[in-house]
């Protein structure tokens, strides 16, 4: 039972795959709207270029404009942040495979590129606590919060599930201090929201082995109302947010029409990125919109053939991807 209860709070590491219940449905309303972030900034222009580039499909792109800000300003995490989440969505992609028809990442075998991953996730968490030493502030409690997710994630898909509880304990108290510090700061709440959530969600059980373990309590309605106002507020992790309570919710829920409502609006802004509409064929298949599934499936692979050299992986994975969904809805 205790490595089941690793085991779940590992489910928070995969960039936080833990999803509502089906009380979220009351608040669709926020699910599906405009993933544009609260006027108030608090992080550079750069930042949103290099996440712009990222989510049109061109991680390479942002990769250079992560290191640009790493070049300027070398002890300031944002800029491996931000090429960490670039590498990860690579990673992400690479390893993505149908099981039990839901498209997603079920396990992932360690690879090269992880130990580069890890090492600029363990730099963004080192630099923001070396400043907090120094200044307390809720920019670096976030940051380190961050690159604590960053590791969570990665060892979360890699079924590591001690450290992985390690690290999402360490990721919510520095999450937790920033939004105590500052209430604003949505990109607090995509995380806090969904360990929330999970955590509220264990049985009798588990619950009993998590107080022993002094793991934090969650509180689903709590988390719920968080993940809405990253969707919509949260500028770092605004589009993390909706595209991961999609996933959940069609996976741990089988929400299919609510999780289309809240994965449809990312396909519309970044109409380049051939993974949006890759799960949206998805979810029509699950609900049984075959001819919609096709028209979605193809238009990933249209924009897979799009894809810059650089993301040439990504490209072949998505292509193949599309042919094995296609052949499920029983089309060509």
């Amino acid at each position: 039972m205790l490595k089941n209860l690793l085991g779940g709070i590992a489910c928070f590491a995969m960039l936080w795959l833990c999803a509502p219940s089906a009380s979220f449905a009351q608040g669709s309303h926020a699910a599906a709207a405009p993933t544009a972030p609260a006027a108030r900034s608090v992080f550079p222009q750069e930042a949103h270029e290099s996440l712009d580039a990222l989510y049109r499909g061109n991680a390479e792109t942002a990769i250079v404009i992560a290191r640009r800000m790493e070049n300027s300003r070398p002890e300031y995490p944002l800029g491996y942040l931000l090429e960490a989440e670039a590498q990860w969505w690579r990673i992400y992609c690479g390893a993505l495979e149908f099981k039990w028809n839901h498209v997603d990442v079920w396990k992932h075998e360690p690879s090269a590129g992880d130990d580069a991953y890890l090492a600029l996730s363990d730099k963004v968490a080192e630099l923001a606590e070396n400043q907090l030493r120094a200044k307390e502030t809720a920019e670096m409690h976030l940051y380190a919060g961050m690159g604590y997710v960053l590791r969570v994630r990665m060892l979360g898909i890699r079924k590591e599930n001690r450290a992985t509880a390690k690290a999402a304990v360490k990721a919510r108290t520095h999450l937790m201090r920033a939004l105590e510090m500052d209430p604003s700061l949505a990109d607090t709440k995509t995380g806090l929201g969904l360990y929330n959530y999970y955590v509220d969600t264990l049985t009798g059980i588990a619950r009993v082995l998590r107080a022993i373990m002094g793991l934090p309590a969650g509180d689903k309605l709590l988390g719920i109302k968080q993940l809405e106002d990253a969707m919509v507020n949260g500028e770092l992790t605004g589009v993390d947010a909706r595209f991961y309570l999609s996933k959940n919710l069609r996976y741990y829920d089988q929400q299919y029409e609510l999780a289309l409502k809240v994965m449809e609006p990312l396909a519309a802004q970044y109409p380049q990125n051939p993974i949006f509409p890759l799960f949206i064929g998805n979810l029509n298949a699950l609900l049984g919109r075959n001819e919609r599934a096709a028209v979605s499936y193809h238009a990933a692979e249209d924009l897979a053939k799009e894809l810059p050299g650089s993301e040439s992986a990504s490209k072949a994975r998505v292509q193949a991807l599309v042919r094995e969904g296609l052949g499920m809805v029983g089309a060509r």
